[in-house]
């Protein structure tokens, strides 16, 4: 399974490079289409690029963001992915983007995914998709060995499921959902994770749910 890997000499460099590359392809759609939609992850590793992104000069109000995945607890918990883009993505220039949360208050996802499900798909294809990974090969909530992934992994899956796997309950997009991008982007940093995505390359993505979506993304890496 082929991807693109792009490398570059240092993190810095990777989140500058990235965020231009992202607002190409965002600016891109809005010239040529019209209303865009960015679809990122959570966890530390993308805050720089987030932040170099917040500053470029797109036509915010017309672009949609939302997460990969979120936990199912409130902005204002520790946990809340949602808080961290908050911080470093939805301020400066980007404040005036619409922000879709994937979590709405009901007291659990397996309630709120349905009408999420319908919220995204006038989203979809989503043009711009930014994934992470984890060491054990996850990305999203779609974590390796954990109750229902091949529901969630399904060609006929909704946009938005509840997931299994992670300490809190959790809510993702699926992977069709996360599949219809235009622009895939897998952002990943250290030796470890680098490992990690080369022994997914070889892989299912039952044992490495990240090789659902290497043949048509384009990996950057930094030590």
């Amino acid at each position: 399974m082929s991807a693109e890997i792009v490398n570059y000499p240092d993190r810095e460099l990777l989140a500058l490079s990235l965020a231009d590359r992202i607002a190409g392809q965002l600016r891109q759609q809005l010239e040529a289409v019209g209303p865009a939609s960015l679809c990122v992850p959570g966890g530390s590793t993308p805050a720089p690029m987030f932040k170099a992104l917040s500053a470029l000069p797109l036509d915010w109000a017309n672009i949609t963001v939302f997460l990969n995945d979120e936990r199912w607890v409130p902005a204002s918990h520790p946990r809340s992915n949602s808080a961290m883009l908050r911080e470093t993505l939805m301020n400066g220039p980007a404040a005036s983007a619409e922000y879709l949360d994937l979590y709405t208050g009901d007291p659990t996802p397996e309630g709120a995914a349905p009408a999420l499900s319908e919220r995204l798909k006038p989203l979809l294809p989503i043009t711009v998709l930014v994934l992470g990974m984890g060491d054990d090969k996850h990305t999203a909530s779609l974590f390796p060995g954990a109750s229902g992934l091949d529901r969630l992994l399904a060609h006929d899956a909704p946009p938005v499921m509840a997931a299994s796997g992670g300490a809190e309950p959790r809510i993702t997009l699926t992977a069709p959902a996360l599949q219809s991008a235009l622009n895939i982007h897998i952002l990943i940093t250290g030796a470890q994770k680098r490992a990690a995505l080369e022994e997914a390359m070889c892989a299912n993505p039952i044992d490495a749910p990240i090789a659902a979506f290497l043949r048509d993304a384009t990996v950057h890496y930094a030590d």
